[in-house]
């Protein structure tokens, strides 16, 4: 069995960035920090904080666009996806992000507007066809720890 579900609680570091694909899909990207604490071997109070990439697809990735603002908390519950690309320097990279498949607002910072995100603009109606294939899903390298051979750190896909 493989699962591969991520649930964050956190605040935005910064506004959505919406854009529309070639396809005519939306997707919004967001920066969510959320910090762990702990009391070290002298008793003090110690934080670290984690930054995370979500990436929003569809009406979701239009909701996060209209209402998401940054210092807002926000609940994203999706999967982690790693991806390849290549940087501006011609060196190919590697990021991993979650893909948002559920999203649930939180409290807004103090002194925010309790109105839509007016930097919003809804994406402009798409020349693409209605109905569109989805891209081949990539396929994930698993391991199969049922059996019996020892696994190599070469065999770890990360």
């Amino acid at each position: 069995m493989n699962i591969n579900k991520v649930v964050l609680v956190g605040r935005l570091t910064r506004d959505p960035e919406v854009r529309t694909t070639p396809s005519g899909k939306t997707v919004a990207t967001v920066s969510l920090a959320t910090s762990f604490t702990w009391k070290d071997a002298t008793g003090q109070k110690q934080e670290k904080t984690e930054f995370h990439n979500i990436v929003i697809w569809g009406k979701l990735g239009e909701i996060a666009g209209q209402y998401l603002i940054k210092g807002q908390e926000a609940y994203f519950e999706g999967r982690l996806q790693t991806r390849k690309y290549t940087g501006k320097d011609g060196i190919e990279r590697r990021t991993t992000e979650i893909v948002a498949e559920n999203m649930q607002l939180g409290s807004k910072p103090q002194g925010a507007p309790r109105t839509p995100n007016s930097s919003y603009q809804a994406p402009a109606p798409s020349a693409a066809p209605a109905q569109q294939k989805e891209a081949p899903m990539e396929e994930i390298p698993t391991i199969n720890l049922d059996d019996e051979e020892e696994v190599r750190i070469e065999d770890v896909p990360f």
